[in-house]
């Protein structure tokens, strides 16, 4: 049992992988630490139980990566992916950060495996974890334990007190008994972005948030982040910005994970409701372009879109939960969907006369492309003509926002004066923004988690001696 009449060094909260890094970090920095997870113990752990990898920078081949991925390299990936949108000294300094992780978490129980293989093509780049995101979790869980953390669940704050920039004491309710106020030296706030606020997500996105589907957890409702911003802590990203991929329409609203994402985009076509394309599906490779689709489709009448294939292509991507739709023609196929058959087949045809014949190959932007259409389709481009024919139906499937709070190089939050908090940092999804101003690279979000937890942990333990 957790006594929460005591005084802790560091109060950590939130239950992920950011979480977890920050709790580990602080408790070995000699601190007494208090991690409060919101979500009941089974769903512990936010959106780090749905994850899969994460990216680090290495400087050479080693057991489970296939080669060197340079700091230089990983910076250039993200320029790529974030158009420039995020602070150059933050991201380089957590890419540099980085190379320590991959051996600093095996210390702490997480075991990796080889990667997989598919459309992924992460095998140099990416660190898969042995037994998914919820068996990394409960390795952290379990040295989290080990070396006395108190952990409570169904942990809800309601309020923090918050004066001149300095955390004081946290309202906690949980489900038997009033309210508790939580004293503590210092605060990590590592409790995620407002994602299953569907509400929070219409004063953004209008009422086509309803049509949004939420991958992670339904706990990540952003009360943390709001209150925080509420008492002087000064914003970092645009609200309208996510983790957005394209997932199967057929998934729950809440905590469809993984196994919901498409990854056979660039095998096909994507069409709208009005069966007509929108968009480039060969502009760039997979994983470093994939989190442009839930956005993509986010815009579409309906927040709907349909990723239409041949026989051809069948086994050539990882398969999802959900199986597609098959027809013996594309008017059937429609007909499945209730789109216009005559506009379908005539969104095909098109298709097909433009397409330049080349050499396929899904690693590298190859030569298969068309011509003399709009939008185009620059790579990968094949026709769609051997029967049976497919469709996946996907909606936007967001993964977590990017409105957060702005941090330092020591993951200390800044007020809105420009000062940095006397006794506040923050790491994970709650302070992304920082550094994904948009788009997405595999694998980063929990770096960011990783990286800043380890960071907001150790200074934090320090703050609370000093």
């Amino acid at each position: 049992m957790v006594d929460l009449a005591q005084k802790f060094d560091v109060l950590v909260i939130g239950g992920g992988n950011a979480a977890l890094c920050a709790a580990i970090s602080a408790r070995r920095s000699g601190a007494s630490v208090l991690v409060l997870e919101g979500a009941p113990k089974f769903y512990r752990g936010g959106n780090t139980r749905h994850t899969r990898n994460m990216r680090c920078a290495h400087d050479a081949a080693t057991e489970i990566l296939t080669g060197p991925y340079t700091e230089q390299e990983f910076w250039d990936d993200l320029l790529r992916v974030t158009g420039g949108q995020t602070d150059e000294e933050l991201a380089r300094h957590m890419i540099r950060e980085s190379k320590d992780i991959l051996g600093w978490v095996v210390e702490q129980g997480v075991r990796w495996q080889p990667s997989l293989g598919g459309t992924l093509s992460l095998g140099r780049t990416n660190s898969f974890f042995l037994g998914g995101g919820r068996a990394m979790l409960n390795a952290l869980y379990l040295t989290a334990e080990q070396i006395g953390i108190a952990i409570a669940y169904d942990a809800e704050v309601t309020d923090l007190r918050i004066e001149d920039g300095m955390f004081l004491s946290a309202t906690l309710k949980q489900p038997i008994g009033g309210a508790t106020e939580i004293r503590a030296a210092t605060l990590v706030a590592a409790a995620g972005g407002f994602e299953a606020n569907i509400e929070w997500l219409k004063q953004y996105w209008g009422e086509a948030a309803d049509n949004f589907l939420i991958r992670g957890t339904p706990y990540n409702r952003g009360s943390i982040l709001k209150t925080l911003l509420a008492k002087g802590v000064q914003e970092v990203g645009d609200p309208t910005q996510c983790h957005a991929v394209a997932i199967d329409a057929r998934a729950p609203k809440f905590d469809g994970g993984i196994i919901t994402r498409h990854d056979s985009v660039v095998f096909g076509i994507v069409v709208n409701k009005h069966a007509q394309r929108f968009y480039d599906e060969g502009e760039d490779i997979w994983p470093k372009r994939y989190a442009i689709w839930g956005r993509l489709v986010a815009a579409q009448p309906d927040q709907i879109a349909y990723i239409i294939f041949d026989s051809t292509v069948l086994n050539s991507f990882m398969p999802t939960l959900f199986p597609p739709i098959k027809a013996d023609s594309i008017a059937e196929l429609a007909g499945k969907f209730e789109l216009d058959a005559a506009v379908l087949e005539k969104t095909v045809t098109e298709f097909n006369a433009a397409v330049r014949p080349g050499t396929f190959d899904h690693t590298i932007l190859d030569d298969c492309r068309t011509e003399g259409l709009t939008p185009p389709k620059t790579h990968w481009a094949r026709k769609i003509e051997t029967p049976p024919y497919y469709a996946y139906p996907v909606r936007p499937g967001i993964t977590f926002t990017y409105l957060g709070t702005r941090v330092n190089k020591q993951a200390r939050m800044v007020m809105k004066d420009g000062k940095p908090s006397a006794n506040m940092f923050a790491a994970g999804e709650i302070m992304a923004g920082n550094v994904l101003g948009k788009g997405y690279a595999a694998g980063i979000g929990m770096t960011i988690g990783s990286v800043f937890g380890r960071i907001a942990g150790r200074e934090a333990a320090q703050n609370a001696r000093n």
